[in-house]
């Protein structure tokens, strides 16, 4: 059970940074790491975040920074969902609480928030590149200082994992890397790749190291509370573990260890930080360790919300008496809940999939959030995962366009930057037949500026041959991902993260005419002397819709003015036609509204037509403003909270409006 209440901590409370572990016994260590791992199940019950593979990488904390001299010796810790035992012993012990929310700690390492988050991160497979740079460069000022970095098995799938490890060892260079292998991505770890891991699992060997650092075979012990997923009908007798994808690297292989064992883990990495040259130490862990429901289920628990307000008797019994008393209250009938987009689309690939037999599906490590885990259920041959390989997944979609199929690729925005030269050149450019579903567009939350999908507008729409359409809501997202999966051509489907507004999805699906906006609603008289056109894409026609209602109660402009809310609903190709028109009809004001940099967005499409091909445009020449975000990257904080503080939200909407209309 999560504890509600703090749990009792002495050895974890005297801890104020690294240094004050020096002192402490093995025994002692031990203690620590039962009393951080309760208070990390306390901390995640109240303020939610990464929960299960903080739980598996206690110890390994604990251990490093009892061995390491940080921070002048480096950690850097891959993707970073696994740094909260990292960040309580650096100094944010009573910070903890305030993670992911508007003004406390970041989700992830970052640099600026302590001198020991030696790099920035948040997505994957980065941090065998960041620390060769960094032994790279002490080793050209002269300074000896370890390096050591902490990958996933699952991180260490991407190509980019492996182009560092060859640099590494091309440059002979000083590198501790430690491969913490829970068998677990945020998806199940696939693969070639898991299965050599495996093998090196199923052995029931291990390279141990000796004393004086040189590799040793051994039969590995028994690692007690290890349920390994069999990936082999038959259990190798003869261990290949000298031949291991490490070794043939060039890398000093040694494991694989009980990665929940201090003193096995002392002994381990105190050895290896000493041998030259690239390193690789591989450990076992268990993701959630120590809390029962996390380790049965490390998908479900990769991360949670923060626990619910316990109510008490007396409140069930008042509640129950004011329903008691006010009978229509019963009689308020039940709403179905708001799908989360990735369920619009999880339902849009099971239907299209069950009438068009060319349809395939690519992900890249994100069947549970992109929705698609009744689609691999369902059509398990037409489902590809293929691990945290972005530039891949796209490349492979446009091998796959070339033979005939339809494609589509479930990707978030934020991973999809990962792949734009693959976009670019292997399907744009050969105009293939792909469609990209593009996931947790827009501000995301909590997670930050690491994951905010607020750039793809703009490094789409400047690609020849793209289609790029922004539903306002779940039904508009189901039929514009069918529209742009019956378009013969490079198309993308931007869609927000979380719930939509309750739309309900009509079937069957429809083909909508690409390029058409669609008016929402016109507020005011005709005869009105100020004539505002609100031009919004996407997310930002609801609040559009609000701001405009609000704008029309202000005494001062709703008697001599109307407002018209636009979807534009396509990004690119614009709708043109309905530009004129608007312009033509006496428009003097436009505003665009978009969940997007400002820079190169939307807006700026609308812009740049009205300014090189509009006649009505140079004829009447209305005021324009772009309301989008600004300049900067977002911090953390509530989805709410960075709308509020990009000046996104309804009262930001119309601050921006009655600027433009004075």
């Amino acid at each position: 059970m999560i504890p509600r209440v703090r749990p009792h901590t002495p050895l974890l409370d005297d801890i104020d940074a690294p240094f004050d572990l020096k002192t402490f016994t093995t025994a002692q260590l031990i203690t620590l790491a039962n009393e951080l791992r309760l208070f990390l199940l306390y901390s995640a019950g109240q303020s939610g975040g990464h929960f299960g593979a903080n739980l598996g990488v206690v110890e390994l904390t604990i251990v490093l920074h009892y061995l390491l001299d940080t921070p002048q010796d480096q950690i850097v810790w891959d993707v970073g969902h696994q740094a909260y035992a990292h960040k309580v012993l650096t100094g944010r012990r009573d910070q903890l609480g305030t993670i992911r929310a508007k003004g406390g700690l970041t989700a992830f390492p970052e640099r600026i928030e302590s001198v020991y988050d030696t790099f920035g991160v948040g997505h994957s497979s980065t941090s065998i590149s960041a620390g060769l740079g960094m032994s790279l460069a002490l080793r050209y000022q002269g300074r000896a200082q370890t390096v050591a970095c902490v990958i996933g098995d699952g991180a260490m799938t991407a190509g980019m994992a492996f182009e560092a490890m060859n640099d590494a060892v091309q440059q002979d260079a000083d590198l501790l890397v430690i491969l913490n292998d829970n068998d677990m991505s945020i998806s199940c770890s696939i693969g070639g790749f898991s299965r050599h891991l495996a093998m090196l699992w199923e052995s029931g060997y291990q390279v141990d190291i000796s004393e004086s650092g040189a590799p040793v075979l051994r039969q590995r012990p028994i690692m007690q509370g290890f349920d390994r997923r069999k990936r082999h009908k038959e259990q190798r007798d003869v261990p290949q573990l000298e031949d291991n994808l490490f070794k043939a690297i060039g890398f000093t292989y040694f494991g694989p260890f009980d990665g929940h064992n201090i003193p096995e883990l002392l002994r381990v990495l105190s050895l290896a930080k000493q041998i030259p040259g690239p390193v690789l130490v591989h450990i076992y862990t268990t993701k959630g360790k120590g809390f029962s429901p996390a380790e049965v289920d490390p998908v479900g628990y990769h991360a949670i919300g923060k626990l619910p307000a316990e109510v008490s008797v007396n409140q069930d019994i008042n509640k129950h008496d004011s329903i008691k008393d006010n009978p229509s209250i019963d009689d308020e009938p039940e709403t179905t809940p708001a799908l989360k987009y990735s369920q619009v689309f999880g339902q849009f690939l099971c239907d299209k999939a069950a009438q068009d037999d060319k349809l395939l599906a690519i992900t890249p490590a994100m069947e549970e959030g992109s929705g698609m885990i009744e689609f691999a259920h369902q059509f398990p041959t037409r489902f590809f995962d293929v691990a945290i390989a972005e530039q891949h997944a796209v490349t492979l979609a446009g091998g796959m366009a070339t033979q005939g199929v339809k494609p589509i690729v479930a990707i978030y925005s934020t991973f999809l930057q990962r792949g734009y030269d693959q976009l670019i050149h292997d399907i744009a450019l050969q105009n293939l037949d792909v469609t990209f579903a593009i996931d947790r567009a827009g501000l995301v939350g909590e997670d930050g500026a690491t994951h905010a999908g607020v750039f793809d507008f703009a490094f789409l729409r400047c690609v020849p041959n793209m289609l790029i359409a922004a539903p306002k809501d779940e039904n508009e997202c189901y039929q514009l991902l069918n529209t742009c999966y019956e378009y013969q051509g490079c198309t993308a489907v931007r869609y927000p993260r979380g719930t939509g507004t309750g739309a309900i999805i009509k079937r069957p699906a429809q083909a909508y005419k690409v390029g058409q906006a669609v008016v929402e609603s016109v507020l005011g008289s005709e005869n009105a002397t100020v004539k505002l056109a609100l031009l919004a894409f996407g997310t930002m026609v609801a609040t559009a819709g609000r701001a405009a209602e609000v704008l029309m109660t202000d005494a001062s402009v709703k008697t001599d003015c109307q407002v018209q809310v636009v979807n534009m609903r396509w990004v690119k190709p614009l709708d043109t036609e309905l530009l004129e028109a608007l312009i033509t009809q006496g428009v003097t004001h436009i505003a665009t509204l978009e969940e997007h940099m400002i820079m190169g967005g939307a807006g700026s499409a609308v812009n740049e037509y009205l300014l090189n091909d509009s006649s009505a445009f140079k004829r009447n020449r209305p005021a324009i403003c772009n309301i989008g975000i600004a300049d900067r990257f977002i911090a953390h904080g509530s989805q709410l909270e960075q709308l509020a503080d990009c000046g996104l939200d309804v009262t930001g909407v119309v601050t921006q409006l009655h600027r433009l209309l004075s």
